[in-house]
């Protein structure tokens, strides 16, 4: 093996280290990542919080795209990568995982207690009473009530968004809450401008103080929620590690940063630390 990777086998060979993980991780399934190896985001500017809740037409044309959007995730399955993950933390191997994603997959691919930073567009969550709802169910529900999409097809965007043309989202029909009827219905994730929920940022961050160091996947960590973990590490002088191709907010507090394919090379570490 490279010594930079025999670095790495010998950082975690504790079995103590927390595992970070970003949107360059699920690129194999067939879901897009937010930004180049430069870090510079693609495409327009990503739907935000105060925006969706202050305009209905807003509420409508996240809909109409996510609507479109939500197939291609839902059967997006778990690559070499999670299963890897799964693998390690299953034997012993990490003390924890925490992701920005919101796809599951490493809960599909079985990793246990996910830390999901950003929540999960699995659910719907009501701003009006609370409630939350499976997002098969309100899927459902907009497919029936928006029949004119049927055979639509549209250009794939990270988390679930798609590129529809404008002159598809006027006469879109957006969901209502099935516990109380209220129109204020959002993906149970964090959106850009939004705060990460109290107990999960707690959450993460005692997973990131009480780890002998942090292993970063797929992750360009521009997102602050994801890059103050990674400088709780560097500030305690534990290794902080990166399997990254580009760019990282983190760069200059890298311990090591190998530029490689995750689902190739964490295969790699599974082997070596599993039976």
């Amino acid at each position: 093996m490279p010594d930079s990777l025999d670095y790495v086998l010998e950082a975690m060979a504790g079995g103590d280290f927390v595992v970070l993980t970003g949107a360059g991780i699920s690129t194999a399934s067939g879901i897009p990542d937010y930004r180049d190896s430069d870090g510079v985001r693609r495409g327009r500017q990503p739907m935000m919080y105060q925006e969706f809740l202050s305009a209905p037409e807003s509420r409508r044309r996240y809909w109409a795209r996510a609507m479109l959007g939500w197939p291609r995730v839902r059967v997006a399955r778990p690559n070499a990568a999670h299963e890897a993950l799964a693998n390690l933390q299953n034997h012993g191997r990490i003390s924890g995982l925490i992701t920005q994603n919101v796809d599951t997959l490493h809960d599909q691919a079985g990793s246990h207690d996910v830390v999901e930073l950003h929540g999960s567009l699995h659910r719907v969550l009501c701003l009006d009473c609370g409630e939350r709802s499976e997002r098969d169910a309100i899927q459902q529900l907009m497919e029936a009530q928006n029949p004119y999409l049927a055979g639509v097809d549209a250009v794939q965007a990270p988390d679930g968004d798609t590129l529809l043309d404008s002159a598809f989202e006027a006469r879109f029909q957006v969901p209502h809450c099935p516990y109380c009827a209220g129109e204020r219905m959002k993906p149970d994730v964090v959106f850009f401008g939004e705060n990460v929920a109290q107990a999960t940022a707690a959450k993460a961050m005692a997973a990131a103080e009480n780890a002998a160091g942090m292993l970063v996947v797929g992750s360009s960590l521009m997102a602050y929620s994801a890059f103050r973990l990674c400088r709780v590490i560097a500030d305690r002088g534990k290794p902080l590690i990166a399997i990254n191709l580009g760019k990282t907010r983190a760069d200059d507090l890298l311990s090591l940063k190998l530029e490689a394919c995750c689902e190739q090379l964490l295969p790699l570490l599974a082997q070596h630390f599993t039976p």
